[in-house]
């Protein structure tokens, strides 16, 4: 959410910044709604102030035995009562009102993040590996003979309709393998928490990240009014919802494996192939809480954490940052790490790593006490996957074929596997 003293102070910058991704000039209307809770407030305290002026004015009445005048003042206090509550009603409607605009409006990116519409504006940064050449065509990842067997995509369709999916046997073990892979990585190299955390969260955890108001049909809810997590950064950053801590506990950087869920809106006719966009799916996510002037180093270092991943499994990708357009809600910059699928012949993405400055900090009012003295300010959040597990899955797939159908699989999961290096192409584990 966004500061409105700092709005007051310069709408000109905050118009232009909302204008890089492509968003309307705000300032005026949040300025004029601004200005009339502002006098508003200020009527209902000269009210309040005639009030108990009046108030006292009655004792010294009554103690002059002025029945008049004590019967006058007390329906002046009476009146000057109303119109207090009258205003002060006003006042929170108007400051409710200007809650829900700025609630509503997205982050401002940070001043080197490239201006453009969509994707196609994107700027590459880096590459890491080369792509495998292939003596036969490569197919995407359902297509593969060793696959097949473990990917049930009608028993799936059967319990719970499209985007879903079952895995089963050798594969099913690969995706778990995955998963334990990235924490361990993630716990022991990388120095994050390992968190297990909710997936079912109340509403203000949904809006202290951002989803709420205005994504709420990305998401589900259940008839309890809970709302089923889209990613693990929901529950790992409202860990600090409403509190204020030292700045001495900073940064605290937390990492889940969780089941998250989306609804997919908008995105008919997209992937709807394979388990690349699912409604129900797996993520390694990474949160960090930090102070204000470490937001930026810890950003590079998130990114390389989820980049180490990939180096790990030996997968070709390219980091991207996102341009202003392409940039989700709440961030002020986005790394987009993109792993090679073959099958696709085309880089795809599989993890997001943004930095939301205080944003969330503000919507969630979690505030850190600076080491320093003066006042509390508001903690600045970080997140990203490290890493969507079943688009790590189909890399993994893709990239290991063979000819004959099966999977070579990558060094790092051997362990995890009984020491299996490879998926047959009947789909077992050998």
């Amino acid at each position: 959410m966004h500061d409105i003293r700092a709005i007051r102070e310069n709408p000109q910058a905050f118009d232009a910044a909302l204008q890089k991704r492509g968003s309307d000039a705000m300032s005026s209307q949040l300025l004029q709604l601004d200005a009339e809770r502002r006098n508003k407030i200020a009527e209902a305290e000269t009210a309040q102030a005639e009030q108990n002026r009046a108030s006292k004015e009655v004792g010294a009445a009554k103690a002059r035995g002025d029945d008049a005048e004590f019967e006058r003042l007390r329906g002046l206090v009476a009146e000057k009562k109303a119109e207090v509550a009258r205003m002060q009603a006003e006042a929170a409607m108007l400051d409710d009102r200007l809650r829900q605009m700025l609630l509503g409006i997205p982050n401002l990116p940070l001043d080197d993040v490239p201006v453009g519409k969509d994707e196609n504006d994107n700027v590459e940064i880096r590459r890491w590996g080369t792509p495998r050449e292939f003596d036969f065509a490569p197919v995407e990842h359902f297509e593969i003979a060793g696959v097949k067997p473990g990917m049930d995509f009608e028993t799936a369709a059967k319990l719970s309709g499209s985007r879903f999916m079952m895995l089963k046997g050798s594969v099913a073990r690969i995706h778990r393998a995955l998963g334990q892979f990235m924490l361990d990585l993630h716990i022991t190299k990388h120095g994050l928490e390992e968190t297990w955390a909710p997936v079912l969260v109340l509403e203000d955890m949904m809006l202290g990240t951002g989803q709420l108001p205005k994504f709420g049909e990305d998401s589900y809810q259940t008839r309890e009014g809970f709302w089923l997590v889209p990613t693990s950064e929901v529950p790992l950053t409202n860990t600090v919802n409403g509190d204020l801590i030292d700045q001495s506990t900073l940064p605290r950087r937390m990492v889940a494996h969780s089941q998250c869920f989306r609804s997919e809106a908008g995105s008919a006719g997209r992937d709807t192939t394979g388990i690349l966009r699912q409604h129900q799916f797996e993520k390694v996510e990474m949160v960090s809480i930090t102070d204000a002037e470490n937001g930026l180093p810890e950003h590079a270092r998130m990114t390389r954490c989820a980049e180490a991943v990939l180096e790990a499994l030996e997968l070709p990708y390219r980091t991207v940052v996102l341009c202003t357009g392409d940039m989700g809600f709440g961030a002020r910059i986005t790394h987009d790490i993109e792993v090679w699928l073959p099958g696709q012949d085309k880089f795809r993405e599989i993890s997001s790593v943004s930095y939301c400055g205080d944003f969330q900090g503000r919507r969630m009012n979690a505030r850190y006490r600076p080491e320093g003295g003066g006042k509390p300010v508001f903690v600045h959040s970080l997140n990203g996957s490290g890493l969507a597990v079943g688009r790590a899955l189909i890399a993994v797939l893709e990239n290991g074929q063979q000819q004959d159908g099966s999977v070579q699989l990558p060094a790092a999961l051997h362990p995890y596997l009984a020491g299996a290096t490879r998926l047959t192409a009947s789909g077992q584990l050998a």
